[in-house]
């Protein structure tokens, strides 16, 4: 290698190392007042926030302090879980709910323009039987009156604001509410006594057996022409009673919760309380809506046992051949014993 040509490398290494001094000098401290820059923007976002989104923010962590006044709850401020009950209350369980109170009245609506009233595949014969007792249908009417009444007033605390406020205006809501929710407190354990009282006189005639399982496949002679042998209580009646007797004993026990607040309760369990009273109405209220179709409209004959307490042999037979059958054995073997 040449003189000439080793001075030349010396000098081009020389000069890039200048360059690369040159940059360093440069872009470090660039760097460094990037990286300040972006510590000082982020600490002054953090000393910028809302204050009161700050406060509100410690209060939902439901931290407790101190107050004068004694009592359960009294040292918490505000309770979190209140703001969660309102929202998941006034949002999905009202829009569901109404939702599935609307889809069981169209299927109804549907069914009957499609099928018709169940008629009497055989002339009336003249011929009555008791099917229900003065004292049956006093408890039965008893209860029906009450359910809906509790219905009706406690669907309009549900869905006021949105659809009566509209027609009734505030003042003209606000008077109603307040009689409804009155009527709602006042009627329910009412409700609950007579609702008791049905479950245990009926107790024994709701077992499901066999029987039942052939009325299912059958559909209970609602659709097509067979119709199914049945006790006392077909597999739809007893449907309903094991209804009743699970989502209406959790309906009363929950509205016991929040018609008595002041057993000590926290308001959590208050919260947790309405969501069972809220959810198993909205199903009650649903599965009464088939009851009631099937008892008047939906079958012929029906609606009469339960009015005048008795019915044509001919429906008996039709609809409740196994229980028709024991009560004339029962007849008969009076009859002989008289005899």
């Amino acid at each position: 290698m040449s003189a000439t040509t080793a001075f030349n490398r010396r000098k081009k290494m020389m000069t890039w190392t200048g360059v690369i001094m040159l940059l360093a000098i440069l872009v470090l401290p660039l760097s460094g007042y990037v990286v300040n820059a972006f510590a000082q923007a982020e600490q002054q976002a953090e000393q910028t926030t809302n204050p009161r989104s700050d406060t509100w923010r410690q209060v939902r962590q439901a931290n407790e302090g101190y107050t004068a006044v004694k009592g359960r709850e009294t040292n918490e401020l505000i309770q979190g879980s209140g703001q969660n009950w309102r929202q998941l209350r006034n949002g999905p369980m009202a829009t569901y709910g109404s939702w599935l109170l609307a889809f069981v009245l169209v299927a109804i609506l549907g069914f009957y323009i499609a099928r018709g009233r169940v008629e009497l595949t055989h002339p009336r014969s003249g011929k009555t039987i008791e099917r229900w007792t003065l004292n049956e249908r006093r408890l039965h009417w008893t209860t029906a009156s009450l359910f809906i009444i509790l219905g009706i007033t406690g669907l309009s605390l549900l869905y006021g604001r949105h659809v009566l406020i509209p027609l009734m205006g505030y003042p003209g809501f606000s008077a109603y509410a307040s009689i409804a929710k009155w009527l709602h407190n006042i009627l329910g354990p009412v409700f609950m006594v007579a609702l008791f009282t049905i479950l245990i006189k009926w107790f024994k005639h709701n077992f499901f057996t066999k029987t039942d399982i052939e009325w299912f496949k059958a559909f209970g002679g609602m659709v097509g022409d067979k119709h199914p042998s049945a006790g006392r209580m077909n597999g739809g009646e007893k449907v309903w009673y094991w209804t009743l007797a699970t989502a209406g004993v959790a309906l009363c026990f929950s509205g016991l919760v929040l018609d008595f607040p002041n057993f000590n309760q926290e308001r959590e369990i208050i919260q947790i309380a309405h969501i069972i009273h809220l959810l198993t109405g909205l199903v009650l209220i649903s599965f009464s809506f088939g009851h009631i179709y099937i008892g008047t409209i939906g079958t012929e004959g029906a609606l009469e046992g339960m009015t005048t307490g008795q019915v044509d042999v001919a429906w008996a037979e039709q609809h409740h051949d196994l229980w028709l059958q024991d009560v004339q054995q029962q007849s008969n073997e009076h009859n002989k014993k008289e005899e």
